[in-house]
């Protein structure tokens, strides 16, 4: 990312790594880092799937998973990829057939542990398969599944342990002259996952996919999710993530954005600044900016907007926003534009007022945008 020279504590140095492609999308090296989530729906029911699928690439979400246990469901791979505007993944659990039907199907990435799906036979035909349709793969180590030989040598799922897993497989297909991967070492414990995530980033240049699994519910995962990733991020670590939640996948990719978004390293939609709201409140703050999160989802430029409930720190947040509003007394409150005051509003028309004013200024922004990419051509 580009260095900040005026607020050089906002760097984040991002760790060097391969690139790979995932699809279109690529991972790694000097690519944004794309967000991920999973459909939990049942694969064989291609329109369910199908459905999940838009709404969570119409969320953001750059990389969609689904998961193929049997032979139903990479019978409905293939239609499933047709219609997602987005890279699949297949996520591939022992069975190497799968993974080889899931290639045929037109899946963009293969996720597997090249070590649970069989002999080196096997691990050599979905090689081929990979390599045949342009697949790429990731190798996904979890704690929760480690191989007995590594849990009967240190006794317990641990950094080293899940260092070593990973390295074992990343030689299984560097032996096959296979490169197009990418590794996670995911725990859902916090602290096992990071330390392997670390230990991890030292061993191989191969790009890395983040989560911690099994994070828990929408309020403890994101929590969860926010302090493991957030970490890591911040470190420099990360090429890919995907926030898992038992809630709505939607919830994921807006989780995983959140998290890219409060370092700086993505930008999308509207970044809303808002007070927790207490007695000064000059309208009704926690209801207004929940109304202004569902209206302005459907906007994709990124900024941001102030909901300050009072005086006290709303005409400092607004000096840092590209819109805001800050509540008043006599039921109306001060609008603001790139900092500066533009008028008084009435709280009724606030919501309102508020919309239009970023709709205006994300059709601005577009414009501009395809304006420089008209003229560099």
């Amino acid at each position: 990312m580009s260095l900040n020279h005026v607020r050089p504590w906002r760097n984040i140095h991002r760790r060097k790594s391969r690139q790979i492609m995932v699809g279109p999308v690529a991972v790694g090296g000097d690519a944004p880092i794309s967000v991920q989530t999973m459909t939990n729906t049942i694969t064989a029911d291609a329109a369910a799937t199908i459905d999940q699928v838009l709404r969570c690439a119409a969320a953001g979400a750059d990389i969609v998973r689904v998961s193929v246990p049997d032979e139903a469901s990479t019978a409905a791979l293939k239609e499933i990829v047709a219609a997602s505007p987005v890279p699949i993944v297949a996520d591939i659990h022992f069975h190497y057939k799968r993974a080889i039907e899931a290639a045929e199907a037109g899946a963009a990435c293969l996720r597997i542990n090249p070590g649970n799906i069989g002999d080196a036979s096997r691990v050599r035909e979905v090689i081929k398969a990979a390599k045949d349709h342009g697949c790429s793969m990731r190798i996904g180590v979890n704690a929760g599944s480690l191989e007995k030989h590594l849990l009967d040598k240190y006794g317990e799922p641990c950094p080293d342990a899940m260092v070593e897993s990973g390295m074992d497989h990343i030689k299984i297909l560097q032996d096959n002259d296979y490169h197009e991967f990418k590794i996670s070492v995911k725990a859902s414990d916090v602290f096992l996952a990071a330390a392997a995530y670390q230990a991890l980033a030292e061993a191989t240049d191969a790009p890395i996919h983040l989560g911690i699994t099994e994070a828990g519910g929408l309020t403890a995962g994101t929590v969860k999710s926010a302090v493991g990733l957030g970490n890591l991020l911040w470190s420099g670590i990360g090429d890919t993530l995907r926030v898992s939640l038992s809630a709505d996948p939607v919830e994921e990719v807006k989780v995983g954005y959140e998290i890219l978004k409060s370092l700086g390293l993505r930008h999308r939609g509207v970044t809303i600044i808002s007070c927790p709201s207490c007695a000064r409140q000059g309208f009704d703050v926690i209801k207004t900016v929940a109304t202004l999160e569902d209206r302005l989802a459907h906007v994709t430029t990124s900024m941001s907007l102030s909901i300050i409930g009072c005086v006290v720190n709303g005409p400092g947040e607004a000096l840092m926003t590209d819109i805001g509003f800050t509540g008043g007394g006599n039921g109306s409150g001060m609008v603001y534009a790139a900092g500066k005051q533009i008028h008084k509003l009435g709280n009724e028309r606030m919501v309102e007022e508020i919309v239009a004013m970023v709709e205006r200024k994300a059709a601005e922004l577009e414009a501009e945008k395809a304006a420089a990419a008209e003229a560099a051509e």
